[in-house]
């Protein structure tokens, strides 16, 4: 049997904060499917999935999607992982639909036509035109989850995915999140303190 390739390579990954160290020699090989990253508060769960995403930089280590490395290629490296952060306010004053229009440009797999279900499952559909200013934190970690599941990236970041979600929506993600657990080629990594129930992980990255 052939081994499945991994779609993130991390190697001897360091990273410390002035007051702590938070990562030490850290290698981990994500595979397609669903990860996760457990760890209680405070033990930089946020922290890597930044790292990971290329918006801050470690000490020392090597990242890697598909061999394509951070360090090499800095903007084909972003162009291949997702992620945003729910409490960020930067796209605050623009809509979901003028957002969504925004990141083909970005993200050079992003799939338009998987946005009228994902919006529909999400039940985005009376907020898609409204700034995002204006929606709640429910509905905007929607649009985030709606974005990620569109832009078609090898790799997905989610930070706490089910926070602040309605019941509806939580089974949605559920649904999505198993699919996801089959996928052959790209990887969804959640970080979160547990795993989500009745899930199939590919790997656990504990902090």
């Amino acid at each position: 049997m052939n081994k499945v390739p991994s779609v993130l390579q991390i190697q001897n990954l360091c990273f410390q904060w002035p007051e702590r160290t938070l990562f030490s020699d850290l290698s981990v090989s994500v595979p397609p499917g669903v990860s996760l990253i457990r760890g209680e508060e405070h033990t930089g769960k946020t922290t890597l999935l930044r790292l990971l995403a290329g918006d801050v930089h470690p000490r020392s280590g090597t990242l890697a999607i598909q061999g394509n490395r951070l360090h090499e290629d800095p903007e084909r490296y972003r162009q291949q992982v997702f992620r945003t952060d729910p409490r960020s306010e930067s796209l605050d004053q623009i809509s979901a639909a003028s957002w969504f229009q925004r990141l083909p440009g970005r993200y050079p797999h992003f799939n338009p036509e998987a946005l009228p279900d994902l919006i529909q499952g999400f039940a985005l559909t009376p907020h898609i035109e409204k700034p995002l200013y204006m929606l709640s934190a429910g509905s905007k970690r929607k649009v985030w989850l709606t974005a990620a599941w569109a832009a078609g990236t090898p790799l997905t970041l989610i930070d706490q995915p089910f926070a602040a979600l309605d019941v509806p929506s939580m089974r949605f993600l559920t649904e999505l999140l198993q699919e996801a657990s089959e996928h052959p080629s790209r990887a969804w990594v959640l970080a979160d303190y547990e795993a989500p129930v009745a899930l199939d992980l590919a790997s656990v990255i504990t902090l």
